[in-house]
């Protein structure tokens, strides 16, 4: 069994759990009644190189992250010029956050929202609209290339955003033409080893295979290029010369030093202020 394996079950139960509380047609009504979305992929070339920081409380690979840093991201996020956009993680299972935490922080944030998540059904994008996101995670792990299609139809149609995250050549491949924004996430999910039992930690993530970066020369021609998973202060320059932004957490959520010095090495290391 898989690390997707476990998860997925989980992600269709809260799904259903959701269904119940508010039906389609009324979500439906409090997405065209939200504030209009950001321009997350505006953001993601505007200005350089940038990041897009996540926030979480726990994650299936390393664990709990420190509460003192979790509770303070999102101001950190706001202050600091070198985080573009913040991710929001809502699957209350794996991750520990929920959909109240996405809407708190897309209402206080200036910044665009990405809800991260299995995304797997249309209701889940229009949730993520009426909680103001203005961007969703498409796995290509997960989804189908026909999949993918129709639900970046309804993402365009909600005037967000998708990022779409790929792990392999053959999920390249599998992408809509309508791809702009392209992720490459170096975890191996795939893979029976690497992750940390429920309510464990661990000092050193064993779930990534940073090989998988390399694949960013083959990604669509223009798409915004985006790394995703085990990107460090260590690892991000060289990183910078082949892709727009890195997706960055447990290395900004986990540093006993507090969010804003963590991202203060990243801000060094791609030498956007003195040091």
């Amino acid at each position: 069994m898989t690390i997707l394996d476990r998860i997925l079950p989980d992600v269709r139960r809260e799904l259903d759990a959701a269904r119940e509380v508010m039906p389609l047609d009324e979500l439906k009504g409090r997405a065209a009644d939200a504030p209009a979305p950001r321009d997350f992929a505006g953001v993601l070339t505007a200005h350089g190189f940038g990041l897009i920081a996540e926030i979480k409380r726990r994650s299936p690979s390393m664990g709990d992250m420190r509460a003192e840093n979790v509770a303070a991201a999102a101001a950190a996020y706001e202050a600091e010029p070198l985080v573009r956009a913040v991710s929001v993680l809502t699957n209350t299972t794996h991750f520990g956050m929920d959909m109240d935490d996405l809407r708190r922080i897309s209402a206080t944030s200036t910044k665009p929202v990405l809800r991260k998540d299995f995304i797997l059904d249309p209701y889940q994008v229009y949730a993520a609209r009426a909680a103001g996101a203005d961007a969703v995670l498409l796995m290509a792990n997960v989804l189908s290339a026909g999949q993918m299609r129709e639900l970046h139809e309804v993402v365009l149609e909600l005037g967000m955003e998708a990022l779409f995250e790929v792990h392999e050549a053959a999920e390249i491949e599998a992408l809509p033409g309508t791809a702009r924004i392209v992720g490459i996430n170096s975890r191996k999910f795939k893979s029976h080893r690497g992750f940390v039992a429920a309510g464990d930690n661990a000092e050193e993530d064993f779930s990534l295979d940073f090989a998988a970066f390399e694949l960013a020369e083959s990604l669509p021609a223009g798409c915004v290029r985006v790394a995703e998973s085990g990107v460090t202060p260590e690892s991000v320059a060289p990183l910078a010369r082949h892709f727009d932004a890195a997706l960055v957490g447990t290395s900004l959520l986990r540093d006993p030093r507090g969010v804003a010095a963590a991202l203060g090495d990243f801000a060094r290391a791609l030498a956007v202020r003195p040091a």
